[in-house]
């Protein structure tokens, strides 16, 4: 199963403030990606968040394209509430408003993956 990561500048010292925002935040409707018919094309199968500093990082367990991942996330308005939330803690200042600038933010913000490893099944 793959995975992704996505990056945040935050501004630092707010760590407890950005911490209490993600505690808070409400899970994806469903986990189920579909494509504009309605077919399951994905699932989401968790996430962490992590920061440090500046650094705020989000880990993504899928399945299926990771395109479908964003364009599912940009539709949640639990992630749209979360980011309204994030915009005075933000360094860098973005424009996830509407879904199709959430996938073009999230485009920006992924990191490159160098590796993958999984253990085999027993």
């Amino acid at each position: 199963m793959p995975y992704a990561a996505i990056t945040y500048d935050v501004l630092p010292g707010y760590e407890k403030e950005i911490t209490e925002l993600f505690s808070n935040f409400k899970r994806a409707e469903t986990p189920v990606f579909t494509d504009d018919e309605g077919n399951e094309v994905g699932r989401l199968l968790g996430t962490a968040v992590f920061i440090k500093d500046a650094t705020l990082v989000r880990f993504i367990h899928y399945e299926g394209e990771l395109a479908d991942v964003g364009r599912h996330m940009g539709q949640q308005r639990g992630v749209h509430i979360l980011e309204e939330k994030l915009q005075p803690y933000l360094a860098t200042p973005r424009d996830t408003s509407s879904p199709e600038k959430f996938r073009e933010h999230f485009a920006k913000s992924l990191l490159t993956c160098i590796s993958q490893l999984s253990t085999a099944e027993r």
